[in-house]
């Protein structure tokens, strides 16, 4: 088995290895997202939780400016798992606090979580950021091999994702409002 997949590795093309570790970085990003989510938290944690979330999003609804903040917010994130080393353990811990807020908001909502979860990802929106946090998380490993090649070429490949990734993420956060007005 490990031979079949150390193969399967070495005949892999670099543009396919990248793939495979995006995809890879998106299914841990999902499964860390539930784990947090399941964190048992008291009412008190779950309400202040959940109150200061719509205090924000009511906050930004008001002045106008909750697209602004989205994309802000999730670039920002994202920027931070871009970097080398340290960028894919940060994000793994945002991811998971992530998913303590959707816990929170079930909680005091009064549904379970795996009702959060469903609806997460039956949205455009979680398929959007995921992606972009998981190219992220994998181009921060991928820069930092790079690096420690003295492989300079990559911070070309890095600036591109960026942009890729910010496209991705005004998409989402345009996606993201017109839900929430939608449906709440």
């Amino acid at each position: 088995m490990t031979l079949n997949l150390q193969q399967f590795w070495r005949n892999a093309s670099s543009k396919r290895k990248r793939i495979y570790l995006i995809v890879l970085m998106f299914v841990l990003a999902g499964i860390i997202t539930v784990v947090g989510s399941l964190v048992p938290l008291s009412s008190s944690d779950a309400h202040a939780i959940s109150n200061q979330l719509n205090q924000t999003l009511n906050e930004h609804k008001s002045n106008n400016t909750l697209i602004e903040y989205i994309f802000l917010n999730n670039f920002g994130i994202c920027l931070v798992m871009f970097v080398p080393i340290i960028g894919p353990v940060l994000g793994f811990i945002i991811l998971f606090d992530t998913g303590v807020a959707l816990g929170a908001i079930a909680s005091v909502q009064g549904y379970p979580v795996y009702i959060s979860l469903i609806s997460l990802v039956i949205t455009p929106v979680f398929w959007l950021e995921f992606t972009a946090y998981s190219t992220a998380m994998a181009e921060s490993i991928w820069l930092t091999r790079r690096l420690f090649q003295r492989r300079w070429l990559e911070l070309k490949n890095t600036a591109i994702l960026i942009g890729i990734c910010a496209a991705i993420l005004i998409i989402g956060a345009l996606v993201e409002v017109w839900l929430i007005n939608t449906f709440g």
